[in-house]
């Protein structure tokens, strides 16, 4: 890797196995500091092995290749470590703790602030992205809804003030107006500096809000340039886009 010009993350020659099954095979690809990513593929083609890989909580992966983070490599890394060093991950299917209140689940993602203040400007924070989780700070998870979870989820994520931000199917399951919502946070998380790697099946709104994306097949790049790019792409257009019915959300670029 190029030292002095890096960009936040770059992966070289990643490949991830279950097995003797080639999950991801000699991906590469960097993520510039500030940014949106966008990742598209169908079911199956590895998009949240992709991010489990980068996380490093798949056991012995990956098996080639290196993943940097601000030209550190972080692979083979503790995931408690490559949290410590400024990344969060929200995965699919939101995983609250559903006995511990709003309030808790907030606290339990500051584990890496190291004073009662840090954690109080964080949750002040959090707070702010999501005003109807003041509202519910002591009320369980596991009663909230499902857009409130993930409101949840994401706001968790962000209690350790990361650098870069892994977000897996956000939007999955929920109504237009929610999946609205969580574009609109996305896109104000990248302004104020962190930057995003999504994966996400709504094509559209993610590349409305992204800088970058590329699409995955069966673990393999297949394309990948500007989002704007992707967009005009007949055969992206044709796969992913084509069923899309949720208009991107205002002040999206395109």
């Amino acid at each position: 890797m190029v030292r002095g010009s890096a960009p936040l993350l770059a992966l070289e020659g990643v490949e991830t196995y279950y097995g003797a099954l080639r999950a991801l095979s000699d991906v590469s690809f960097t993520v510039d500091a500030g940014t949106v990513t966008t990742i598209l593929g169908n079911n199956g083609a590895g998009k949240s092995t992709l991010l489990g890989t980068i996380m490093g909580i798949l056991e012995g992966q990956p098996r080639r290749g290196a993943i940097e983070l601000d030209g550190v490599r972080i692979d083979g890394m503790p995931t408690e470590r490559i949290v410590r060093s400024g990344v969060s991950y929200v995965p699919e299917g939101r995983r609250v703790f559903g006995d511990l209140t709003v309030r808790g689940n907030l606290k339990v993602g500051a584990y890496v602030q190291t004073s009662r203040t840090e954690t109080r400007r964080a949750l002040d924070r959090v707070y702010e992205y999501f005003p109807l989780l003041m509202q519910r700070r002591e009320q369980r998870a596991g009663t909230l809804s499902g857009g409130e979870q993930q409101m949840l989820a994401i706001g968790r994520a962000l209690m350790n003030g990361p650098r870069l931000l892994l977000l897996d199917e956000p939007s999955l399951g929920l109504a237009p107006i929610l999946v609205r919502q969580v574009f609109d946070i996305i896109q104000q998380v990248r302004a104020e500096g962190v930057t995003v790697l999504l994966v996400e099946q709504n094509a559209r709104m993610a590349l409305s809000v992204a800088d970058r994306g590329l699409v995955l097949e069966s673990g393999e790049i297949v394309v990948a340039g500007r989002a704007s790019e992707l967009v005009d792409n007949r055969q992206v257009e044709e796969l992913y886009m084509g069923s899309a019915s949720t208009p991107p959300p205002p002040g999206s670029r395109t």
